[in-house]
């Protein structure tokens, strides 16, 4: 299973850190660590290339500056950013054809493999959201992932899985459906996938103790950003496979070494989930 480190951009200290390492600046980076361990470094291998990211073209278009870095990751994930957008200035007055076409030239331009659909459903309807997937594999020349909403219906994941080699459940983060009830139909979503030789992917969903039980190809998660929110710094067991939680009373947390901290501390859970999921 691959487990993405979502939005890293949002944190520019994991960004430095990465630039910093490739410059092979490798001291900084080690004084600025919490546990004095060099930064990315694994099983004596020192790459990037046992990390993978998801990142919103939303934030990229204005940051391109980030794409240099993706050829280095072990895989990437390209989301939409359609309702992040819809959500800022742009709010009821989107030109989704024009977005459309930007963001496959965006694809395009930086080669992006992996990709998802503009899942906008609850905006313009199935049919438009097909409608605009359509045109973007005929821009990019390359099948988007598709996301699965509930208002699809269950016979419709099943005719995404027919035509694309790897689909998505949407809606996760959002509590489209009430996690406990999801959960109760990730099997059949992920049977369903497997059945027909497709990957699927959970948007949003890494509640790290149910990753064993639910057998996802990959799953997101801005969860290495909360400790950041909460206070706290994050430590992989890789005994149990779970993520603790350290912080120390009277303590305040370093923003900057602690963002770069648990990301690297995330890095190894997904290491781990590729090794043993």
């Amino acid at each position: 299973m691959k487990v993405y480190c979502a939005s890293p951009n949002s944190r520019k200290e994991v960004i430095e850190a990465m630039n910093s390492f490739l410059a092979g600046d490798k001291d900084k980076i080690m004084r600025e660590s919490i546990y004095g361990a060099d930064f990315f470094v694994g099983d004596g291998d020192s790459t990037l290339s046992g990390i993978n990211v998801l990142e919103s073209y939303y934030y990229l278009r204005k940051n391109e500056d980030f794409m240099p870095l993706v050829r280095h990751f072990g895989s990437f994930l390209l989301d939409s950013g359609a309702y992040t957008f819809m959500a800022g200035s742009h709010k009821g007055g989107c030109d989704w054809d024009a977005y459309v076409s930007e963001y496959a030239d965006f694809i395009n331009r930086f080669d992006v493999k992996l990709f998802f659909e503009l899942d906008i459903d609850s905006v313009v309807g199935l049919a438009e959201v097909e409608r605009l997937r359509h045109k973007l594999e005929r821009m990019t020349g390359k099948k988007p992932i598709p996301v699965w909403h509930k208002n699809r219906g269950k016979e419709y994941f099943v005719k995404m899985c027919e035509e694309y080699p790897y689909v998505a459940i949407g809606g996760i983060v959002t509590k489209e459906i009430p996690r406990k009830v999801y959960e109760t139909a990730f099997p059949w979503f992920i049977n369903t996938a497997h059945k027909h030789k497709a990957k699927i992917h959970g948007l949003g969903y890494t509640t790290v103790a149910n990753l064993q039980k639910y057998r996802f190809d990959s799953v997101d998660s801005t969860a290495w950003l909360y400790g950041n929110r909460g206070g706290y710094i994050c430590k992989f067991n890789p005994r149990t496979g779970l993520m603790e939680q350290m912080s120390k009373e009277g303590c305040r947390l370093k923003s900057r070494e602690g963002a770069v901290n648990n990301f690297n501390e995330w890095v190894k859970l997904s290491r781990y989930a590729e090794k043993f999921l």
